[in-house]
């Protein structure tokens, strides 16, 4: 990707591109933003222009050997750890993120704007929580102490730091305070104040900005279509369930509960949770004042200013947390309609 393709945060851009150029490059970054707003992108585009062979006016050529291979993501010299779990598309015991590596290019190339949850859809663990376990520390120090294939610069994009433990964090310490010649560590985050310090102090932050009304419209545009059925099944529903709550309806808000209880299968209904619980942080954010969510078109925006503005305070955060405890249950074998029913009476008291 060049800088140049990049929607918004152009700002941010030229500051990379100048950092190069300057040969100022850090060892180590941290990009926070709000979910969806072109980190990656940013990333890969910074990345691509370190090792292009003929860059121009502050962007990558795009056409050398080095930016095709970027353009696919097979760079041999970058490499990628983002949050797994074990899931049916994959047969390791113990997955890291080569395991689901296939997935991840395909979603990022054609996608380099995916959510958090369009990667766990992507490699098939909507139901679970993704960690980055200290295999990772090992697997990226192994291969970081190879010389550079391409005789260029070695990178390691982290996606969502935040989900590393303590023991990964140590691992991989000694590798990001004096890293190999020419090797660039680039993490990408949602929650820096959840990133554990040892890796925060070592890095150089900068904050992508929300993207514009205009520029998210643009990369709505860009992203391939959805399963619009299941998306649309999923809308009417969560929009019945949470209109009703706010109207004081409990007598709508149950029937919408043994809905969710008919899906046809639990990894449905974990699905729809899934769905529920983005959908709330869209709303929460709206609440805190970020107005520029992605990935929406302008009814289904214009429902979550509505219920921004109805929905209490500390309403999304309770939401949330009793949504994840439903995702927990489902995989307990708890029965779905006590289990919906009980959700939907907590939503409502919380409102």
């Amino acid at each position: 990707m060049k800088f140049s393709e990049i929607i918004g945060n152009t700002s941010v851009a030229k500051t990379l591109a100048s950092m190069a150029d300057s040969g100022r490059v850090a060892h180590a970054m941290l990009l926070y933003e709000n979910d969806g707003c072109g980190a990656l992108a940013l990333a890969l585009a910074y990345i691509q222009y370190l090792n292009c062979s003929n860059p121009s006016g502050g962007d990558s050529c795009g056409e050398c050997p080095s930016c095709r291979q970027m353009a696919k993501l097979i760079h041999p010299d970058v490499h990628f750890v983002f949050p797994v779990n074990k899931g049916p598309k994959s047969s390791d015991e113990k997955p890291t993120s080569e395991s689901y590596l296939k997935y991840w290019r395909e979603l990022a190339v054609a996608d380099p704007y995916f959510t958090e949850a369009d990667l766990q859809r992507a490699i098939g663990i909507e139901s679970k929580n993704g960690l980055i376990a200290v295999a990772e520390a090992k697997s990226i120090i192994n291969k970081l102490s190879l010389a550079s294939v391409a005789d260029g610069y070695k990178a390691v994009i982290f996606y969502l730091p935040e989900k590393m433990n303590q023991e990964t964090a140590n691992r991989l310490l000694k590798m990001v305070e004096e890293p190999p010649q020419q090797t660039v560590f680039m993490f990408i985050t949602h929650a820096p104040e959840k990133v554990l310090q040892t890796i925060f102090s070592r890095c150089q932050s900068v904050r992508v900005m929300p993207l514009s009304k205009d520029e998210a419209a643009r990369v709505e545009a860009l992203k391939p279509e959805r399963d619009m059925e299941e998306h649309n099944l999923f809308m009417d529903l969560f929009s019945d369930l949470l209109r009703s709550i706010v109207s004081r309806d409990l007598t709508g808000a149950l029937e919408c509960g043994e809905t969710m209880a008919a899906l046809d299968s639990r990894e449905k209904q974990k699905a729809f949770c899934n769905f529920a619980g983005d959908c709330i942080r869209k709303i929460f954010m709206l609440q805190q004042k970020l107005p520029q969510i992605s990935g929406v078109d302008e009814h289904e925006r214009e429902f979550y200013e509505e219920m921004a503005a109805k929905c209490p305070k500390g309403f999304c955060v309770k939401s949330m947390t009793n949504i994840d405890k439903v995702v927990s249950m489902i995989d307990r074998n708890v029965n779905s309609k006590i289990l919906f029913c009980d959700l939907v009476n907590r939503m409502f008291l919380n409102i």
